[in-house]
């Protein structure tokens, strides 16, 4: 190894890895991303290095597996920072796994404090009083409380941190955050004292952020959201911890068919569906309640494909309401229809590349890691994040091929025909 990492990143899911590591790559950074726990060596020459995993609803003991192997390959290259990053709305379930992933990363470390702050003010996603708020919203009365596999029921982050860890749990009050960098120094050596080593962190606006990254970067271990990621680059700069050209290259286009597959149920998904079918884009909406077999949906949905595959977009979603969820998880499982959505669309995404797709738009984090991971792609190439777009990125499954993997809940209503579009023009 030439030199130690600056950065070294581990998010619970594929979409929220890939937009931290297209927030590195828009300020000039190289990036080694990796999907999974990975294997080999460490790039030599990217200062940052960002794996993502797939740990967000996986059992803790599981999650934590992850986290431990990925830190310790991650400690190959001596990172100067750890990074744990995890969703904007603090996804989790009730036994994780947010808190025991961290425990694993303060354990290694030996760090004496860890901030969490998954705040995002430009995305309306606040934290005031140790509560999260979505678009306006307390968290636990946002459509966030129906998601189908975190339903987020409880707006106060200590509360939601508490039962996932041993570690006492404080909170760094906005009120001290608008003070600056001297006060909520002193208030940390306060809940250092009460015992409280891990300490949710208020934030409202962008100066709250820059002030909170200010007081972070040189922690040894940080989480949150990418937000306050992204404003670690340019105080890294001004530390002279990295140098050099700040203009961010675009992805090399991609040709070929494209198309759209979703497992999100948020609603900005479905109206996504929506305004790519109003159109001109074909939509097949595939339903586990029907008295098909997975593998019997899988098939179906390659040969209604087929035929349409290079002459029109066309999209294959697994979206539905809470409502239709709600029957399904009653049949199925939570967990195990969440599995199904999976497998199926997973399997899809393996016939439409065999049959010729080379640019796919996948919605949903865990939907986009069950596609990346029946392609076999272990290390992607990452597009720049640019004006808050959703990234690009650039796998290799024997030939090239165009990605973007979004959370289901971002994007403009136009995105999938507008992303697709972009990576055969070679855009951001």
């Amino acid at each position: 190894m030439t030199e130690n990492l600056l950065f070294g990143a581990i998010g619970d899911d594929l979409t929220g890895a890939m937009d931290l590591a297209s927030l590195m790559v828009a300020s000039g950074i190289k990036v080694d991303v990796r999907v999974g726990v990975p294997d080999g060596a460490p790039d030599p020459d990217a200062p940052v290095a960002v794996v993502a995993l797939k740990s967000r609803v996986a059992p803790p003991e599981e999650a934590t597996a992850q986290m431990l192997e990925t830190t310790r390959w991650l400690a190959q290259r001596s990172p100067r920072q750890f990074f744990f990053k995890y969703c904007g709305t603090f996804d989790s379930t009730p036994a994780g796994n947010i808190g025991c992933c961290t425990d694993v990363l303060s354990d290694f470390t030996g760090a004496d404090h860890v901030f969490f702050i998954p705040a995002n003010p430009a995305r309306h996603r606040s934290v005031y009083n140790g509560h999260l708020f979505f678009e306006g919203q307390l968290l636990s009365e946002s459509p966030r409380r129906f998601d189908p596999l975190t339903p987020m029921t409880e707006s106060d982050l200590v509360k939601v941190l508490t039962p996932q860890t041993g570690v006492r749990v404080g909170l760094l009050p906005r009120h001290v955050v608008a003070e600056g960098k001297d006060a909520m120094r002193a208030h940390l050596q306060e809940m250092l004292r009460a015992g409280k080593r891990y300490i949710i962190a208020d934030a409202i606006c962008e100066e709250d952020m820059a002030s909170l990254a200010d007081l972070t970067v040189d922690d040894r271990v940080m989480t949150g959201n990418n937000t306050i990621a992204g404003y670690y680059p340019a105080l890294w700069r001004e530390r002279g911890l990295i140098s050099g050209d700040l203009s961010p290259a675009p992805l090399p286009p991609v040709a070929g068919p494209g198309a759209i597959l979703a497992g999100s149920c948020s609603p900005q998904t479905l109206r996504q569906l929506e305004v790519f079918r109003d159109g001109g884009g074909e939509v097949l909406f595939l339903d586990l309640l029907g008295p098909e077999c997975a593998s019997q949906i899988a098939e179906q949905s390659l040969a209604w494909a087929e035929g349409r595959i290079g002459s029109r977009p066309l999209a294959i979603a697994m979206s539905a309401s809470p409502d239709q969820v709600s029957k399904v998880q009653a049949r199925f499982g939570r967990m195990e229809s969440a599995a199904i959505v999976e497998n199926v669309l997973g399997t899809v995404a393996v016939g439409l590349t065999q049959r010729g797709v080379s640019r796919l738009v996948v919605a949903g984090g865990e939907t986009s890691g069950a596609v990346i991971g029946a392609l076999g792609i272990r290390k992607l190439q990452a597009g720049a994040q640019i004006n808050g777009n959703i990234p690009l990125a650039i796998g290799d499954i024997g030939k090239p091929i165009g990605l973007c993997l979004k959370s289901g809940k971002l994007g403009g209503v136009d995105v999938f025909n507008e992303r697709l579009a972009a990576m055969e023009a070679g855009t951001f």
